[in-house]
């Protein structure tokens, strides 16, 4: 759409008229200051109704410049539809473990048997793009842990990084304490309102320095919410797949931990045991961490005043150049 920021300065466009009607003219019959018998001849020889004209000329082009300069100063500019812009979010730091028991395939996806690893990346990519105008960090944690992706508004940044998760990436044993730790290390420079961990493990905490009570109480001092889920089937994982699990990583879920962990930072403690569980607990927490719906728009807009400004600007150049050019005229004569 079509409009004028300042319409009203259009009156402007009257002000030359009002001037040449309200400046008070020459009385006639003023007696002459020189009379000339032979004027006539010599407005011939000096070209007088060249003049008029000349004078005339500029008139129309001092009046159409202050034209176009009311018209620019009015703002004509196109307006667009309204655009929503993306909501101020959380800032959600996902903490997931890569231990070696994260290959087992105890879960069933499309009634076939896949590790856990592949359906925490199902769950956890669709909780990352349910989570419009949040800036969402990653963290993967074996033996060590390891910022993958810094906090970022980048969703598909993140996606591509769950994709690129694999297993033993990070070590095999698995260090709660110390990814925990470093996403609170991560969430101390962002507002405290909004500071989020999601931590995803399938064991207890079997290596590292900081242990993880020791991380849930720091997470505790700087007001980060840390909503911890337990991953493993009902099932003995090694019934379906025991000629490939390595009994050397297997470690018991310390549901107690995960659970202490919430509790003392203001979480939950979730159990997930299949595809359907983890989904729905994804699901919980985004309820959970909702963000406002006041959607705040703003109407793209397209400024067109530098066209009539620069036309403004084309007719003093024509102006000031035969102004010019008469002056030169004159003072050669």
């Amino acid at each position: 759409m079509f409009e004028l920021a300042m319409p009203w300065l259009l009156l402007l466009c009257l002000l030359p008229l009002l001037v040449w009607r309200l400046i008070p003219r020459a009385e006639p019959g003023l007696p002459a200051a020189l009379n000339v018998p032979f004027y006539q001849d010599m407005s011939v020889l000096v070209g007088h109704d060249a003049q008029t004209n000349g004078r005339s000329l500029h008139a129309w082009l001092l009046f159409f410049a202050w034209i176009f300069l009311v018209i620019a100063a009015a703002g004509p500019r196109w307006v667009g539809e309204p655009v929503p812009l993306a909501r101020e979010g959380r800032n959600l730091m996902m903490v997931l473990d890569l231990s070696g028991s994260m290959e087992l395939e105890d879960m069933i996806v499309d009634d076939q048997p896949v590790s856990r690893l592949e359906v925490v990346r199902q769950a956890a990519k669709a909780f990352v793009q349910a989570r419009s105008g949040d800036r969402i960090g990653l963290i993967l944690f074996g033996s060590q842990a390891y910022l993958q992706t810094p906090l970022t508004f980048d969703r598909g940044n993140v996606l591509q990084r769950l994709d690129d998760a694999s297993i033993g990436l990070a070590g095999k044993t698995t260090s709660i304490g110390d990814a925990l730790g470093l996403a609170v290390k991560r969430l101390q420079d962002v507002p405290p309102a909004s500071r989020v961990i999601i931590l995803l493990t399938d064991g207890a905490n079997n290596s590292g320095i900081l242990k993880p009570l020791k991380a849930a109480e720091l997470a505790k001092n700087d007001d980060i919410k840390v909503y911890t889920i337990g991953l493993g089937a009902e099932s003995d994982p090694r019934a379906l797949n025991s000629f490939l699990y390595d009994l050397n990583a297997v470690s018991e879920l310390d549901e107690d931990t995960l659970r202490t962990i919430a509790d003392m930072t203001g979480g939950r403690y979730f159990r997930a045991t299949d595809t359907a569980s983890l989904r729905d607990i994804y699901s919980t927490i985004n309820q959970l961490e909702t963000v406002s719906r006041d959607q705040a728009t703003v109407r793209p807009q397209k400024e067109y005043y530098p066209w009539p400004l620069g036309l403004a600007w084309c007719l003093l150049m024509v102006w000031f150049v035969d102004r010019a050019q008469i002056v030169s005229v004159r003072r050669s004569k």
